[in-house]
């Protein structure tokens, strides 16, 4: 299975320190401590985030909540690999399962919180479930014909975009812009609406520039083959054909 040996791709900001540091967390975990708590941790904090996303439209302020989920969600949803291979108890089929199925429900719990909040609105925010969605098939489809594992593109990755949504949320909450609104087609945006739909303009640029990157190389690759027909006459019917003659 190609998954068990993909090359793991990374290019972002931060991909050094965090390497580092996810190192140090994983040689001090307790025994007890699994790959699949990590997971499960990870998962409650996708939850927390959404709440708190959910939760603001009572009170501003449980954008720390949704904040703290975030942080929550990357210790778990980074950590699991990491503990695994530093223990060298991988599971490359189970760990590629387990991660990439339950992505999809952390991401949404996200987006559909933040859709429910004042900080974007709900078809924006879906918009953005869809572009991680998108890049989430592309990256998986990739692994199996590829064999490579692309976890960022450019140098943006998950956790630089944890770091956007947080930063997002303390400017939303101590400082006036989110008051500012603008008009555009009859329709009314936020200048965090804005700010939403130009990390989608983002992630669409960076898929189509890999995609079409990833198109020439599989070309190459993976040649057009031209299957010449070959006739064969029954040995039978050559014979009638003679005796006719």
């Amino acid at each position: 299975m190609e998954t068990a040996n993909a090359t793991r791709i990374q290019t972002s900001i931060l991909n050094g320190v965090e390497k580092r540091a996810l190192v140090w967390l994983a040689q001090r975990q307790p025994h007890w401590v699994t790959s699949d708590l990590l997971t499960y941790i990870g998962v409650f904090g996708a939850f927390l985030c959404g709440l708190g996303f959910a939760l603001s439209s009572i009170d501003i302020h449980f954008l720390w909540l949704s904040s703290a989920g975030l942080v929550i969600n990357w210790y778990g949803d980074s950590l699991d690999g990491t503990l695994a291979r530093v223990r060298k108890t991988q599971r490359p089929k189970y760990g590629f399962f387990i991660d990439h199925t339950i992505d999809a429900i952390t991401i949404t719990m996200m987006c559909v919180g933040a859709g429910l909040s004042p900080l974007l609105r709900l078809d924006v925010a879906l918009l953005v479930l869809v572009a991680y969605l998108i890049l989430s098939v592309y990256t998986y489809v990739c692994t199996i014909v590829t064999s490579q594992m692309r976890l960022t593109y450019g140098k943006l990755g998950p956790t630089e975009f944890r770091l956007i949504v947080i930063v997002t949320n303390t400017l939303f909450i101590y400082t006036p812009w989110h008051q500012l609104s603008y008009t555009i087609g009859g329709a009314a945006f936020s200048l965090f609406d804005l700010i939403a739909l130009a990390i989608v303009s983002i992630l669409a640029i960076l898929w189509l520039t890999q995609w079409l990157k990833d198109r020439r190389t599989l070309s190459r690759l993976d040649p057009l083959r031209k299957h010449i027909s070959q006739r064969v006459e029954h040995p039978n019917k050559n014979k009638q054909l003679r005796r006719q003659a």
